[in-house]
């Protein structure tokens, strides 16, 4: 089995003037999507971001303040799953409940080191 990272974008549930409701329902049905990719054996780990950070650039180590682009482009959380190539991993990604907020999900193959 190989890993992937999927990359959550642009979700309209962090957009400004969401209800708390409407946060919390899509958080539940994360947490019940992930804990059956547990059941399965294909999730490896999950992190929701803050929406502040920073970036560093280049070689004179330039900080500057996020967000980090177009709020549709900010990344909101990651997940790594196990899956045995990565149409297998489109696959999953595509069960996942964010996508019913218009969000964007990126799935990469992760580099063995």
């Amino acid at each position: 089995m190989e890993k992937f990272m999927l990359f959550f974008r642009g979700s309209d549930v962090y957009q400004p003037g969401q209800s708390p409701e409407t946060l919390q329902n899509l958080k539940e049905k994360m947490i019940h999507w992930l804990t059956d990719l547990s059941e399965q054996g294909t999730h490896v780990a999950s992190e929701p971001l803050e929406t502040t950070g920073k970036q560093v650039f280049g070689s004179g180590k330039t900080v500057m303040d996020g967000p980090f682009g177009k709020s549709r482009e900010i990344v909101g959380g990651c997940t790594i799953v196990q899956a045995k190539d990565l149409d297998a991993a489109i696959e999953i990604a595509k069960g996942c409940p964010i996508l019913e907020s218009n969000a964007n999900i990126e799935v990469r193959p992760i580099q063995g080191m």
